[in-house]
């Protein structure tokens, strides 16, 4: 194993739990405080430290048919729940309701058909993940991404709009980061993925630790306590 190689690795394993930490930061606050947001927050992290193990794993030559599968749902998986946190800033429980129930039914249509679809190994490539999944699984992934991203961008230009907190900024731009990433993997340019993972991750942890700890009205989701 050449020092290259390991360094990428450890980065990667690095990334991997800093994401973790971050998952579970947020469902401990969904529990502290209840608040749906926090949950959904939580949840889209997980979901990415669950991509990034799936990428070290890939980096390190555990290439299967289930390991792609599940790539290819985490990738439209993590802008569409984190996506779900951002709907409160809306102001409308009908929109909201009705947004949940299309983001939740089309990501299960989505993990259903990863699931049911085999993808070859030729999509790995000098250990990254580079190939693109079948056009049926990019169309129906576009279903939760397209929209997620669009939502991710209007609730972060109307909470900026309400709060100039540089740790709202932060977030919200963490937030944008991770889910045009995933967007831009389905859309064929994967690796930005990977690049849109480490920033938004990055700015998403100093906006998280930065946040005061006083008022639990602080401690909110990516568009700050308008969401929470």
């Amino acid at each position: 194993m050449n020092l290259g190689f390991a360094a990428i690795a450890a980065s990667l394993a690095a990334l991997c739990g800093l994401l973790s930490v971050l998952s579970v930061r947020g469902l401990l606050r969904f529990r502290q405080s209840g608040s749906r947001a926090q949950l959904m927050w939580g949840g889209g992290l997980t979901l990415a430290a669950a991509a990034m193990g799936v990428e070290l794993a890939v980096y390190l030559g555990f290439v299967s048919s289930p390991i792609l599968q599940a790539y290819v749902f985490f990738s439209a998986g993590i802008v569409g729940i984190l996506s779900l946190g951002a709907t409160k800033i809306l102001r409308s429980p009908k929109v909201e309701r009705a947004y949940t129930t299309y983001i939740l039914a089309t990501s299960g249509l989505v993990a259903a058909a990863c699931c049911l679809t085999p993808l070859p190994s030729s999509m790995v490539s000098g250990g990254i993940i580079t190939g693109n999944p079948p056009l049926s699984l990019i169309l129906l992934s576009s279903l939760v991404t397209f929209p997620a991203t669009a939502v991710l961008l209007a609730a972060t230009v109307l909470s900026l709009r309400r709060s100039w907190r540089w740790q709202t900024m932060l977030m919200a731009a963490g937030a944008v980061i991770l889910g045009a990433g995933g967007t831009l993997y389905i859309a064929s340019f994967p690796i930005a993925l990977y690049y849109a993972e480490f920033l938004g991750i990055l700015l998403l942890f100093l906006g998280l630790i930065s946040l005061p700890q006083s008022s639990p009205t602080h401690a909110a989701t990516p568009t700050g306590s308008n969401l929470g």
